[in-house]
């Protein structure tokens, strides 16, 4: 029988896939209702279904009065991957409710790179605390991770890695993962990393094909063509989009010498990933990227404070153009009814061309080779979607003032401004990135500027000009 067979034979039987993990309303009920009457039985049963990431839904949901008491009652079945999965916001509250004893049990169950994850955010006590219960080996390799800066490759990558000379021939590398104590393997691993005799990995076998092939095949005969090699002082944003870019499993980490430290897994660089789209969504917003559901009135007020701030400076800027022209607006009361929709319509088209532009710099396809076509596109499709509404709104215009003339002024002014709208929202972003700005977090304030105040200075200054 072939060694693929045998693989697959010594491994334990899974139980079938669970369909039933969603964190339904009745069962966090049920789940509080046990803790209430302190049944630790039906608790364990009740949470025995569900993923380590819905019990951290779970926990993030409840208040901290039941998560102490739902946490205490669960006791020694608390499982490391629970805290891998809890937000940042609550992770320290729970770690303090934790005995030494289920905190020692939960983070010895976790790889190296979640271990790094879970404590580098954490109080200094509480840091010493969870090292402490780690073993000697898995302790320094953690302090080394620590050592790398933070959202580096070195601090994203995990210490665990199957690698192999690269004149091994497949059986050796099935011996070799035969042979190894189930404590020195990853949990989950994809690639078998070849090294040359210095440690510098020279190419990937996926187990698959590790699989299929006769135990005399050289492993150099089945090298993956897509290889790629991340230095360990790499931001984790440029790694996360190396995996999405080349359709990467797995890749290997080496130090300042090139030689092998560590790996990085799918798993962790998608994570990168969707929390810079998160916060990216967030600070569209002007809403710091770090909030969650679970922070204090206090963090909330002070992350979200400075940027309305922001927000009532540029609306008083625009305050400041409009008091320009009050005699204009005193003589002709229609400005003040038809001017908000010159600037709400740029500041609409602004947002919609800020959008894709801060998108397009977070997945690196707006670059300085096609920023000026980018920007031609959005002034060009703020001409059109202008003089469209430029004709709508002389009707408006026309129809509800019976003037010919307010209706030239307000079509003009329209397509002024969504012009403008297209170059500031695709323009702004891009100034900001180059001056190392996030433009996420800071182009919604300046774009909504520029559309407020060259909307009204248009508008109102063709008005008078024109009407007075």
């Amino acid at each position: 029988m072939s060694d693929q067979v045998e693989l697959q034979e010594d491994a334990p039987e899974e139980e079938a896939e669970r369909t039933d993990y969603a964190l339904e309303p009745k069962k966090v009920a049920a789940v509080l209702y046990a803790v209430d009457i302190e049944d630790r039985d039906k608790l364990v049963e009740l949470m025995e279904p569900l993923h380590p990431a819905d019990i951290a839904d779970l926990l993030e949901q409840v208040n901290a009065f039941d998560r102490s008491r739902l946490i205490r009652l669960y006791g020694m079945e608390f499982d490391g991957d629970i805290l891998s999965e809890l937000d940042e916001s609550i992770r320290e509250d729970v770690i303090a409710v934790l005995t030494p004893q289920v905190l020692t049990q939960a983070v010895r169950d976790l790889d190296s790179d979640d271990v790094v994850d879970l404590i580098e955010d954490l109080e200094d006590a509480q840091q010493e605390a969870i090292l402490g219960a780690l073993e000697d080996t898995e302790r320094a390799a953690v302090q080394q991770s620590l050592s790398y800066p933070e959202y580096s490759a070195g601090r994203l990558m995990q210490r665990e890695v199957v690698m192999a000379p690269e004149h091994w021939t497949v059986g050796e590398a099935i011996d070799h993962l035969r042979n190894t104590p189930e404590e020195d393997l990853p949990d989950q691993f994809y690639h078998i990393i070849m090294v040359d005799p210095r440690l510098h990995p020279v190419g990937n076998v996926t187990l698959g094909k590790l699989m299929r092939s006769k135990r005399a095949t050289p492993l150099k005969d089945l090298l993956e063509q897509t290889f790629q090699v991340i230095p360990a002082m790499r931001d984790e944003g440029d790694v996360a989009y190396a995996f999405n870019q080349y359709h990467l499993i797995s890749a290997p980490v080496v130090d300042d010498e090139g030689r092998l430290i560590g790996v990085i897994t799918i798993d962790d660089a998608m994570a990168v990933l969707d929390e810079e789209h998160e916060e990216d969504i967030l600070r569209l917003a002007g809403v710091d990227g770090e909030s969650t559901l679970s922070d204090s009135v206090r963090a909330t007020t002070r992350r979200r404070l400075p940027w309305l701030a922001v927000n009532l400076v540029t609306a008083i800027a625009a305050s400041i153009v409009i008091s320009f022209f009050e005699e204009a607006i005193a003589q002709v009361v229609a400005l003040a009814v038809l001017m908000p929709i010159v600037a709400s319509m740029g500041g609409n088209a602004g947002t919609q061309s800020l959008t894709v532009a801060v998108r397009a710099i977070a997945t690196k396809d707006l670059t300085g080779s096609n920023v000026w076509r980018v920007i031609r596109r959005e002034c060009a499709v703020g001409l059109i979607n202008g003089a469209v509404f430029a004709v709508v709104m002389g009707i408006v215009g026309l129809v509800w003032f019976g003037s010919p003339a307010l209706g030239y002024v307000i079509a003009a002014a329209m397509v002024i401004n969504m012009v403008i709208a297209g170059l500031a929202g695709t323009g702004i972003p891009v100034l900001l990135e180059k001056v190392g700005v996030d433009p996420a977090l800071a182009s919604g304030a300046f774009v909504t500027t520029v559309t407020d105040v060259v909307g009204f200075f248009a508008f109102l200054g063709l008005a008078a000009a024109v009407l007075l």
